[in-house]
Parts: C-alpha cells; sequence; structure tokens
C-alpha cells in the first residue's frame, strides 16, 4: 500500500474515534505517524501540532500539515478529507435519529458516559504532548507554571503562551 493510501486509512479510523473533537485523537495519531508508520519524530510530531494550534483556522491543520511531509500537496489533500469525510457521513446519519429521541433516557445516559472518555482522551493527549515536549527542566518548569496560570487566574491565555515564548526566546528553556 502506496502512503497516499495508508494516510487515508490512518485519518480515516481517527476520524470515527474522534469524540469530543479531532484533539481526543492526538495521542493515537501520534503513535500512528511516529512509532507504526515512521514518517516523523516524535519531536516533530510535536512542532508540527504546535505550528497547527498556533495558525488561525481548525484545530486539526496538523493533520494536513502531516499528509504534506508524507505526501506532499495530494498527501495533505487526501488526510484532511480521510479526517473529515468519515465522521461527516456518520454524524450525516445519526443527527436526525439523535435529535428525534432527545428526550429519551437513553440518550442522555450515552451522553453522560462519554462526557468522561472524552475528557480522558483529551487528558491523555495533553500528557502525550507534555512528555515529547519536556526535554529539560526549565522547560518542564515553564509547563507547570503556564498550566498553573490557566487553571488559577484569568490572564489571557495568549499572554501565558507570549510568556513562554519570550521564555524560550531568551533562552531560559533548552
Amino acid at each position: 500500500m502506496g502512503p497516499i493510501a495508508e494516510l487515508a486509512l490512518v485519518f480515516g479510523q481517527l476520524s470515527l474515534l474522534a469524540f469530543g473533537g479531532a484533539n481526543s485523537v492526538v495521542p493515537e495519531m501520534q503513535r500512528q505517524v511516529v512509532d507504526v508508520h515512521h514518517w516523523m519524530t516524535a519531536h516533530d510530531f510535536a512542532a508540527m501540532y504546535a505550528l497547527a494550534q498556533a495558525a488561525p483556522g481548525p484545530n486539526m491543520m496538523v493533520v494536513s500539515l502531516i499528509g504534506w511531509r508524507v505526501a506532499g500537496f495530494w498527501g495533505a489533500l487526501v488526510s484532511t478529507g480521510a479526517v473529515a469525510f468519515p465522521s461527516s457521513v456518520l454524524t450525516l446519519f445519526v443527527a436526525g435519529a439523535w435529535y428525534r429521541f432527545k428526550d429519551n433516557p437513553w440518550r442522555k445516559a450515552i451522553q453522560n458516559g462519554l462526557q468522561p472518555v472524552t475528557a480522558g482522551l483529551i487528558m491523555a493527549s495533553a500528557a502525550l504532548l507534555i512528555s515529547t515536549t519536556t526535554v529539560s527542566w526549565t522547560a518542564g518548569v515553564v509547563t507547570v507554571v503556564a498550566t498553573g496560570l490557566f487553571l488559577k487566574t484569568k490572564l489571557h491565555p495568549l499572554l501565558i503562551l507570549g510568556a513562554a515564548a519570550a521564555v524560550g526566546a531568551i533562552g531560559l528553556v533548552g
């Protein structure tokens, strides 16, 4: 199987697993891209993810970047389509029934059951990215301080990110 077909298969499967948004499948995406297919290193994946999150646009631009890296323009096009199409088709078929049964207890039970799963998947994504990007004790300190500021203050996130970038730019993280 060629790289374009592999991209379609990997991201098509991830599309159907992405409960709570595509960020919930970042650990599996990283495993597929780094460990299974060896398309890049874990550090390269984290850098692409950071670039995609910093850029304006959808939060899953990392998929397009991975596709571009693996197979150029067609890889970007196929991987982006593969991550969007299957879940969109599934949503189209399920949305009518989901709305029709909005007051049924089983629907509420499913939603209540998926909430902690989604939160756990997103926390796993964060843990994976932290373990990949924390290359020194100073990077770990920046991560802990930034996390504390995000959770305990009402500072605008861009101020915290800007301060962390400044700490890196002056060479305190290495």
